[in-house]
């Protein structure tokens, strides 16, 4: 093998393209597929950190021509000073070779402890974002705390520097072409990476530090062994009630279970026995992913399911925003008359009913992004004192001045209960929070509550 030409790597639209003769290519014939078109070997992009590593070990000559990024010099010009639990976490994610998960509370400095791995790797760094707000608020952060110009990828943005921020819809479009530019890649709220569009922006870069973010990282389809191949494995993790009243506000959870009023009452027993029967009698327990799509396909063939899917919504309707729910909820804005206030709906109806019901400021998927930035604006700066929202504020949004949340509607989602609680959590000088949860009583709500509570956060609660 010593008479062999080099293995050549080369990067191409998110693949490698690898020369190697047949004996070079026994040691890592695993990562590799002949690609007949062009005549050479091909390889993921993901894989190229092992790829590298098995031929240094079997002492494999080779050139790289896939990277393209060199050593980064990145040093703070903050003061700020980390928490020992983000000494820890970065501890464990270099420990395990700068690949894996790592699982902090919204609130507790997630950012930062990534930032200071990316001062520890010094590599040029692209960090993934779910949403428009989301990246801009990073790259505002990493332009304060290393005194840089940060690119940016997405909104309209198209500035690609040594640090830059993406949405994860940009970085899927882009990645063929940049994915061999940065040495390392963050993923903010990695549970949407598992996607399978998201997925192919960590499945086309090449690099070799990768770290995954989240509060809430457990899914239940194949992601978490997804994260684990494209990011690594989980590596540390603290929860909400381990920081709370230090780094976290302390709070409190209360459940408040309404009864619905008699009319109501009866609307609800009617459409739901209407909804149920045509359950059983098509057999269909949502037992199974498969059933809903199932349900919705027979409530279209027949005049009896349609009136039965009618039925359905008209039942949910009224769990969600019975009359009870909106006095209670007005009786709690006025019982919190001087806090910041965020209330949450399951659906974009309940919060504009809200919203017109109380002369509130309502922000849903619909609304324009520089009317929401208004909005947010007005939130911190206390002339809005509270914000109505369906979904768009669960995750992401840095709302600190927030210490009081009402759920007046939501899904059976375990991360979604603890996203919302995690939008109040940021200490605050003699900030104690509360998130008050409403259920309408003798409705399916009462065990949509049970399973989205299935989290140590909410272990000690008090019922109203």
């Amino acid at each position: 093998m010593a008479s062999d030409p080099p293995v050549i790597i080369r990067f191409d639209h998110g693949t490698l393209l690898v020369s190697a003769t047949p004996g070079q290519v026994f040691p890592i014939i695993k990562f590799l597929k002949y690609d007949e078109r062009v005549r050479f070997y091909r390889a993921p992009a993901w894989q190229y950190a092992p790829l590298i590593l098995t031929l240094i070990r079997a002492k494999i000559p080779f050139e790289d021509h896939a990277k393209d990024f060199l050593p980064l010099e990145l040093a703070f010009r903050s003061t700020f000073t980390p928490r020992p639990h983000q000494h820890e976490a970065l501890k464990h994610w270099r420990d395990s070779g700068g690949r894996g998960l790592v699982v902090m509370p919204t609130g507790s400095g997630k950012t930062f402890m990534a930032a200071m791995a990316m001062a520890a790797i010094k590599r040029p760094t692209l960090v993934l974002a779910p949403t428009i707000d989301l990246m801009q608020q990073w790259a505002t952060v990493l332009e304060r705390l290393f005194g840089i110009e940060v690119g940016m990828l997405g909104g309209g943005s198209r500035n690609i520097l040594s640090v830059t921020v993406s949405t994860y819809d940009s970085a899927v479009l882009n990645m063929e072409f940049i994915g061999n530019r940065f040495g390392f890649i963050i993923f903010d709220e990695c549970h949407h990476l598992p996607g399978a569009v998201n997925r192919t922006a960590a499945q086309m870069s090449i690099a070799p530090w990768r770290l995954g973010l989240s509060a809430t990282p457990e899914r239940d389809d194949d992601g978490d062994l997804i994260l684990d191949e494209l990011v690594g494995p989980q590596v540390y993790r603290i929860e909400i009630d381990e920081l709370e009243g230090d780094i976290l506000a302390p709070y409190r959870t209360i459940r408040f279970e309404l009864a619905l009023d008699p009319d109501e009452e009866t609307e609800y027993t009617l459409a739901h026995a209407i909804y149920k029967d045509f359950l059983q009698r098509s057999m269909i327990s949502f037992e199974r992913k498969s059933d809903w799509s199932r349900f919705v396909g027979l409530c279209a063939r027949s005049a009896e399911g349609r009136r039965a899917f009618e039925a359905y919504l008209t039942q949910r309707r009224i769990a969600r925003g019975g009359k009870a729910k909106f006095r209670k909820t007005w009786e709690l804005i006025r019982q919190h008359r001087n806090d910041r206030i965020i209330i949450f709906t399951a659906e974009n109806e309940t919060a504009y009913h809200l919203g017109e019901e109380f002369l509130m400021p309502v922000i849903t998927h619909r609304t324009k992004a520089a009317e929401r930035k208004e909005m947010l604006d007005r939130f911190r700066s206390g002339e809005y004192p509270v914000l109505i929202t369906s979904r768009v504020l669960n995750e992401g949004v840095d709302v600190p001045e927030a210490g009081v949340g009402i759920v007046v509607s939501g899904s059976g989602s375990v991360r979604e209960h603890v996203q919302r609680l995690g939008r109040i959590l940021r200490a605050g000088e003699g900030k104690k929070a509360v998130l008050y949860e409403l259920i309408s009583l003798g409705t399916s709500e009462v065990n949509v509550s049970r399973r989205r509570r299935e989290h140590r956060a909410y272990q000690r609660s008090w019922r109203k």
